[in-house]
C-alpha cells in the first residue's frame, strides 16, 4: 500500500496525520457545520482546506511532499469519510433532540418520521 495510500516509511506515520490528527479534525468540522444548519457543500469547502493543512503536517514532521496531487486527493477523501460521518452524527442527534415530535432515530446515522 506504501506509494498508493501513503508516502510515508511507515503506514503509521498516514494513520497518526491522516487518521487520527486530519480524521479528528474533520469531525469536529462536521459536527460545526452541522451545529450551525450548514450544507454538505459548505462542509465540502472546509474538508479541500483542511486537506491542504493535513499536507503541510505529512510534510513538516516526516519530509512528505508537499504539492503531491495524489496524496492530496487521498488525504482529503479520508478527511471528507471523516467529516460528512461526523456532519450526519450530529444532524441525526439534533433532527431527534429538537424535533422529537416529528422524528426518532432510524440507526447511528438517520432519523424517520414518526409514525
Amino acid at each position: 500500500m506504501q506509494g498508493i495510500l501513503y508516502e510515508e516509511a511507515s503506514i503509521w506515520h498516514f494513520l497518526f496525520v491522516t487518521g487520527l490528527l486530519g480524521g479528528g479534525a474533520a469531525w469536529m468540522t462536521g459536527k460545526a457545520v452541522a451545529q450551525t444548519w450548514g450544507t454538505y457543500v459548505r462542509l465540502f469547502l472546509y474538508m479541500l482546506g483542511l486537506g491542504i493543512g493535513v499536507r503541510f503536517i505529512h510534510h513538516a514532521l516526516f519530509d512528505g511532499t508537499m504539492f503531491s496531487l495524489h496524496y492530496y486527493i487521498v488525504d482529503t477523501i479520508v478527511l471528507m469519510i471523516f467529516g460528512f460521518l461526523g456532519y450526519q452524527y450530529t444532524r441525526t442527534n439534533q433532527m431527534v433532540t429538537q424535533y422529537n415530535w416529528l422524528y426518532e432515530r432510524a440507526s447511528l446515522l438517520s432519523w424517520k418520521p414518526k409514525g
